[in-house]
C-alpha cells in the first residue's frame, strides 16, 4: 500500500523532542514553572 509520505526512506530532515538538545536556561525556566505551579496547588489550599 503506498501512501502519500514520497518515496524517500530516511528520516534526516525529522527531529522529535528527545533528540533535540536544550539549554540551561529552560531548565531553569522549567524548574521555575514547576515551583509555582506546586506552590499555586499546595501552598494557596493550606493557607486559605
Amino acid at each position: 500500500m503506498s501512501g502519500d509520505h514520497g518515496d524517500d526512506d530516511g528520516d534526516e530532515g525529522r527531529v522529535t523532542s528527545p533528540m533535540q538538545e536544550f539549554s540551561m536556561g529552560q531548565v531553569t525556566t522549567g524548574f521555575v514553572v514547576l515551583l509555582v505551579g506546586l506552590a499555586v496547588a499546595y501552598g494557596v489550599p493550606v493557607l486559605v
